[in-house]
């Protein structure tokens, strides 16, 4: 009687070297050979990172605290002088002012305008419009607001045409402080709204539409399906924009260097602009090293400080 026997069974072994590599290293020799043919890249990258950012401001760290004239060490000196100028007093206040007028307005209109034309017809249209400000110079922003903000300029006229102004006391917008900042900051907020409503709209089209459907058929319309279902998972485009937007807000500086020059008498200058005239046009680079410094760690400090809030442990 003949029986009937399993066949014998092939154990491939794999090579004794690589079982030996990875007891070594802990890694597949290809992950090993991957890192080690991107590290010329990751180099070279590294450097030029360096060279461009780190080493410049490497420099403006210790330039502040040296004085000018190839003086010696002044320690804090610089910034005390900084501190004690009534100019960059108010130029601090002003960019505190910037930072939550050009973060309110341009982030509620950006989202107002991404809701309202997102289900309407022609909403293309209307966001092309919008977002067309976005595209233009900060220099020609600040031109057209020149035209809107001067004492014959089109707000003026449009304030004494619906007779909410005499026309013999036109209304001084760029020559009295805060109407020249606040001036500003409409104008910058204008430029910027676009960008908002690009981001807001890809935010809104990763919402499934199944979750709207159910809140409409669950009965929340308007206003609570907007607070309770949309807003909620707009969330990550929201860090998003607002950490841009108080990032852009501090460090403006071509729009009002256009519109107003930073004047009359400094009185709408931001820190970036303090910054420039004490470097360049004072030439006390001493003193404009340590506003760079102050100005660095606000805006870090700023972002920092919100994504921390916001992201929490993965930041």
């Amino acid at each position: 009687m003949t029986t009937l026997k399993d066949p014998p069974r092939t154990v491939i072994e794999p090579p004794s070297t690589t079982r030996a590599q990875r007891r070594r290293t802990g890694k597949p020799h290809y992950e090993v050979r991957d890192r080690l043919s991107s590290a010329p890249f990751f180099g070279a990258a590294a450097l030029f990172v360096g060279i461009v950012l780190l080493v410049p401001f490497v420099y403006t760290i210790v330039r502040s605290f040296f004085a000018d004239g190839g003086g010696g060490f002044v320690w804090f000196d610089n910034y005390v002088t900084m501190f004690q100028d009534p100019n960059i007093q108010l130029s601090l206040l002003n960019t505190f002012i910037w930072a939550i007028g050009a973060l309110i307005l341009p982030v509620l209109f950006g989202l107002g305008i991404a809701i309202m034309t997102s289900a309407m017809k022609l909403g293309a249209m209307a966001r092309a419009v919008v977002i067309l400000p976005y595209a233009l110079a900060g220099t020609i922003v600040a031109i057209i607001g020149n035209i809107i903000f001067t004492s014959q300029g089109s707000l003026n006229q449009a304030l004494s045409a619906f007779g909410l102004m005499s026309a013999d006391s036109p209304i001084q917008w760029l020559l009295h402080w805060p109407l020249n900042v606040i001036a500003a900051i409409l104008i910058a907020s204008w430029q910027s709204t676009g960008v908002n409503v690009v981001l807001f709209m890809v935010g809104l089209q990763t919402i499934p539409r199944e979750t709207t459907e159910a809140a409409a058929i669950d009965g929340a319309d308007g206003w609570i399906r907007f607070k309770d279902v949309i807003f909620p998972q707009l969330r990550p485009t929201t860090i998003v924009v607002i950490g841009l937007t108080i990032t852009n807000a501090l460090r403006a500086f071509d729009v009002i260097w256009v519109l107003t020059q930073g004047g009359p008498n400094r009185s709408s200058e931001t820190l970036a602009l303090s910054m420039y005239r004490q470097s360049f046009l004072l030439l006390d680079p001493a003193v404009g090293s340590a506003i760079a410094v102050i100005l660095t760690i606000i805006v870090v400090a700023c972002s920092w400080i919100y994504l921390r809030r916001q992201i929490g442990h993965e930041l």
